[in-house]
């Protein structure tokens, strides 16, 4: 159950907006992190528009930094230190098409040079059609991690259904980036992955969310081993499965988060145990276009709260925070009405070095950057 409007309780948190940048074309995915070894989380932002270069953002003056420039298409990136020196190397993404025997994916890692400040040195590793989603994962758990690849779709599948096989792609440093499948039976679209400690001993599972659900994906003993979760929504292909998936920790146990079906409108709390998950609510049914979701811990209480993100009619940013009577209250951050934030792509950290989690958005059609700085309620 949600409630929303009149009746539900003053959030307990007021998010003070700050815009970073408005003229992202096409603003698709933000990654946080320390990009310049000062302590700070600076904004790597990632735009699909033509001509567009890839940019950070420098905290706290949010200068702006370009980091590569002529990849088209860029799609995804994520940050993580492999050579332990204190700046992290980046992964990107580009040359990405709805339609997959269009598209020129790329995997491009990203150094810095003697000047962390000017454009970083780039090498391509690997091309595929059709890249969408990449994360650093420590698959092994001992601190070393893995890149890993998810393409939206196979090469064969084109809209609207998309009916093909689509794999997952692990690349190791240790192997100078050499391609291993995760998987390669996954079906239709494959939107989104979550990384997370799935067994509590420090070694990371890939969560994946596409038109045959939500799986979970984990290397053991050396070999990568696949398991539904769940089906996701029981409509007909290709409005089946799963879109994003996140999961969440609560005084009741884990759960999980989804956005339902591709680019839905549904945000769907999922419980259950081991590999059953099957205890389906929805929570909310009123997004336009839903793109991103993200979780974490805004108010101190030791629940995570649901960020998800919208794109269409204006789009908009809703909060939903587990109450103690087991209902999910929305919060909404941006509404389609302000026509300020149309969210494709959304990421918590902490900004401003205080303890509560702030939050960042990228806007497609808004084409902005902006965080939201998580304060005490007032």
């Amino acid at each position: 159950m949600t409630i929303t409007g009149r009746g539900q309780p003053a959030a307990p948190w007021n998010l003070i907006e700050h815009t970073v940048a408005t003229d992202l074309r096409g603003g698709y995915h933000v990654t946080a992190a320390d990009l310049n070894k000062d302590g700070r989380t600076d904004l790597l932002a990632v735009a699909t528009g033509p001509k567009v270069d890839l940019v950070w953002f420098e905290n706290p003056t949010w200068e702006r930094r370009v980091m590569a420039s002529g990849f088209p298409g860029m799609i995804n990136a994520d940050a993580f230190d492999v050579d332990g020196d204190g700046y992290p190397e980046v992964v990107l993404q580009s040359g990405f098409s709805t339609t997959p025997a269009k598209g020129d994916g790329r995997m491009i890692l990203l150094a810095k040079g003697p000047d962390v400040n000017a454009p970083w040195t780039a090498r391509e590793f690997d091309r595929m059609p059709s890249v969408h989603r990449v994360r650093w994962m420590d698959a092994h758990g001992d601190g070393r991690k893995v890149v890993v690849n998810a393409p939206l779709a196979g090469v064969n599948g084109a809209p609207p259904d998309y009916r093909d096989k689509v794999g997952i792609y692990a690349y190791d440093p240790k192997n100078d980036y050499q391609r291993e499948t995760i998987t390669d039976v996954d079906e239709g679209v494959l939107h989104g992955v979550q990384v997370a400690d799935w067994d509590g001993k420090g070694r990371d599972a890939l969560l994946s969310a596409s038109f045959a659900g939500i799986h979970l994906h984990r290397l053991i003993n050396g070999k990568w081993e696949r398991a539904r979760l769940t089906s996701g929504n029981a409509d007909p292909w290709p409005k089946n499965g799963s879109s994003d998936v996140v999961v969440l920790r609560t005084k009741v146990g884990r759960q999980l988060a989804a956005i339902e079906p591709w680019h839905g409108n549904q945000v769907v709390v999922y419980r259950g145990k081991g590999m059953t998950w099957d205890q389906r609510t929805v929570i909310d049914d009123t997004l336009n276009d839903g793109h991103t979701l993200v979780q974490g811990d805004l108010d101190g209480d030791g629940v995570d709260e649901i960020v998800a993100g919208y794109r269409g009619g204006g789009g908009g940013v809703n909060i939903y925070k587990l109450d103690a009577s087991d209902r999910w209250i929305k919060f909404a951050v941006v509404t389609p009405d302000q026509k300020s934030m149309a969210a494709a792509g959304c990421a918590l950290a902490h900004l401003n070095n205080d303890k509560r989690l702030d939050l960042a958005c990228i806007g497609t059609s808004t084409a902005n950057l902006k965080w939201y700085e998580n304060q005490p309620a007032r």
